[in-house]
C-alpha cells in the first residue's frame, strides 16, 4: 500500500506581505512557508499551529483552510498530500525561528518573493509555494468546520 507524506502548511499574511521561511535544499537559499510533516498522534491543526511556531516562533491560529493539494516531488519521487491553512494577522510579529534548518523567516510582498527566487543560488522550495499564495489571493477558503478528527 503506497502512504503519500502529508504535509501541513500557513499562509500567513499580514497588510499584504507573506510570511515565508529560507530553509538551505539542494545547496540553494530555499522559500517555503512555515510547513512540515504531520507527527503521530496529532490533528492536521495542532500540526500546522506546531509547525508554524517551530519555524518562526510566532504563536497564531488557523483562519481557515484554503486547499488541499497532491504533488510528486520530481527530484525525490515522494508523494506528498498538503493542507493550507490561511493565518491572517492585524499586525506583523518578529520571527524567531526555533528549527535550527531555517535560516532566517521573511516578510515579502509577492512581487518581493518573485525577485528572490530569480536571483542565483535561490529558489522556491516547490510550486506548491507560489500557488498556494496565489490560492490565498483569490479568496476562496473553507471553514474549518470541515476538518474533524475522531479521538
Amino acid at each position: 500500500m503506497h502512504k503519500p507524506n502529508v504535509t501541513l502548511a500557513c499562509v500567513v499574511h499580514c497588510k499584504g506581505k507573506f510570511l515565508f521561511v529560507e530553509e538551505i535544499e539542494y545547496g540553494k537559499r530555499t522559500l517555503n512557508q512555515p510547513a512540515g510533516h504531520l507527527e503521530k498522534e496529532e490533528t492536521l491543526l495542532e500540526g500546522a499551529r506546531r509547525e508554524l511556531f517551530e519555524e518562526t516562533g510566532i504563536r497564531a491560529e488557523m483562519s481557515s483552510l484554503i486547499k488541499i493539494y497532491q504533488w510528486q516531488a520530481p527530484r525525490s519521487q515522494t508523494d506528498y498530500l498538503r493542507f493550507v491553512f490561511a493565518v491572517e494577522l492585524d499586525e506583523w510579529l518578529e520571527p524567531s525561528p526555533q528549527d535550527a534548518d531555517i535560516t532566517q523567516a521573511l516578510w515579502l510582498s509577492v512581487e518581493e518573493f518573485n525577485h528572490y527566487i530569480q536571483q542565483e543560488g535561490q529558489c522556491e522550495r516547490s510550486p506548491l509555494v507560489i500557488q498556494s499564495v496565489q490560492d490565498y489571493l483569490s479568496g476562496k477558503r473553507y471553514p474549518l468546520e470541515i476538518l474533524h478528527a475522531f479521538e
